[in-house]
Order: structure tokens, then sequence, then C-alpha cells
């Protein structure tokens, strides 16, 4: 046996196993969900009937559906760029001002990342709560009563204050990531801005936000796809999907039609929609964010 075969051995031994959980877990499944989108079947009986795309006509006329489209879009959106902005913002001033107590903060600030959603959940619920929560509590004691709300309860503003929760949960976790990138910048690159004349504001767009890019590229993408599945997380354990419907996002409505409505074959084309709204997202995100690779 020559060293190409060994080498060919070697490396099929090793990568089999994750090759097949991957496609136990990952492919299969993902290829079983476009197959069910093409039936009819409650999820439970051997009745299944084969319509087509029927399902996906269906989908597009659905106000429902549509509706979890919109909150979702808007959680992305919304979201992303308070979480990423504020992220980099506290990133900067730790990394780069010399303030006391900067350990402190990178833990007080990482610790709703590693709190179960459920807990997360728990405590904004309780914030939330029209009588005794500490948001409207807060604001009655600076005579801001005409403020206060029922913030889980107004069909109106119900899903940002979900999305409040996700930005809370999710900024320790990007910031501590773009502290990292940053200290890794030569300071002999702000010491020669300095001497140039470069101000904090002119030395953050021009060698900071350049140089770790490739980082907030990377964690753009992860952090998109993350809101959606965390979304669905709060919506059910916080509102569960009410007031009439008013924070139901994807996964929630897919999951109602699949598991609680009877409706599998109708929730996998739900999933469907979902998996190419996730992938083509994902696409335009990287192609829009791509610059030349910045290297020091």
């Amino acid at each position: 046996m020559n060293k190409t075969t060994e080498k060919r051995i070697f490396i099929f031994t090793c990568t089999a196993p994750a090759v097949l959980l991957l496609s136990i877990f990952m492919i299969f499944p993902t290829i079983e969900v476009f197959r069910m989108s093409l039936y009819k079947w409650g999820g439970f009986s051997n009745n299944k009937v084969f319509v087509g795309f029927d399902n996906f006509k269906i989908l597009w006329n659905d106000m429902n559906f549509i509706r979890s489209l919109q909150n979702s879009i808007v959680l992305i959106v919304i979201v992303t760029i308070i979480t990423m902005m504020v992220a980099i913002l506290f990133a900067a001033l730790l990394t780069r001002e010399k303030m006391k107590g900067n350990s402190f903060f990178r833990i007080i600030f990482y610790i709703p990342n590693i709190l179960s959603i459920v807990v997360i959940a728990g405590i904004f619920s309780a914030v939330y709560d029209p009588t005794s929560g500490l948001l409207n509590n807060f604001l009655a004691l600076f005579n801001l009563e005409k403020l206060q709300e029922m913030w889980l309860g107004n069909q109106k503003i119900a899903i940002y204050s979900i999305g409040g929760a996700l930005v809370w949960q999710a900024i320790g976790y990007y910031m501590v990531m773009y502290m990292s990138s940053m200290a890794s910048i030569p300071e002999s690159f702000y010491e020669a801005s300095a001497l140039e004349g470069a101000g904090r504001i002119r030395q953050f767009f021009s060698i900071t936000l350049p140089l770790i890019w490739n980082n907030i590229r990377t964690t753009l993408t992860f952090f998109i796809i993350s809101t959606i599945n965390l979304s669905f997380l709060l919506v059910q354990a916080m509102t569960g999907g009410g007031p009439d419907g008013s924070t139901e996002v994807f996964l929630s409505y897919m999951y109602k039609q699949a598991y609680t409505n009877s409706s599998y074959g109708y929730g996998m084309t739900i999933g469907v929609v979902i998996f190419l709204f996730s992938f083509a997202l994902s696409a335009i995100i990287s192609f829009v964010t791509k610059r030349e690779v910045l290297e020091y």
C-alpha cells in the first residue's frame, strides 16, 4: 500500500463519522421537509395526499403567514442594527479607553448570553408587567405615566418588546467577540494616526472598523440566523404568538400549523420557505458586505 492510498484511507476514516452524522441529522431531514411540503397530511395518520405545489399557493394567500413574515423581518432588521451598533460601540470603549473595571463590565455584559432563553423570557415578562413591572414603575418615577403601556398586550408594540429582550440577550456575546478582534490591532496604528492628527472618532472609522470588518461580516450572518431561531423561543415563552397573532414569527407559525393544527404538510411548506429565505438572506448579506481584506 503506497502513501497516497494510506493518506486517502486516513482522511476517509477521519471524515466518515462527521459525514454520517451530518447526513442523518441535517441532509436527510432537510430533504424530508422538502418532500413533505408536497403532501397534505395531518402528521398522525397514514392518509398522505400528494398535492404538489398547492400548499405553496395557499401559503402566499395566507395573511397570518404574511404577518409572521413581516414580524420576522422587523425583528431581523431592528434587532440586528441595534445589537451590532451597541456591541461595537461598547467593545471600542472597553478596548480603547482606559476605564476602571473593564473586566467587571465584560462579565456583566456577557451574563445574559449564558442564561437560558426561558429565564430571559421570565425576566422580561416581569419587567414588562403592566402593574408591578420595572419598566412602568421606572416611567412613573419620572412622572412619565403617559408612556406606560401593556408592553406585551398591545398589538402595536408587543413585537418590539420581544425585540428588546433579543437585543439584551445578544449584546454581550458580540461585544466580547469584537473586543477580541480589536485587541489584536497593533497599537502602533493608533499612535501613528494620532501623530497625524486623527481623533478617536476618525481612528474608529479609519482603523478599527475596517480591520475588524471580516469579523463583523461573519457575526452578522450568524446573528441573523440566530435571531430567527431565538425569536421563536421567546415568542413561545412570553406571548405564545399573541395578542391576536401580533407577535407570531416564522417558526412559531410553522410550529402551530405542523403540531397544533394537525397540518403537518402545510407546516413543512412554511419550513421550506424559511430555509430558502434564510439561505437567500445570508447570501445577500455576504455579497453586500464583501470588501477587500485588509492585512496588518
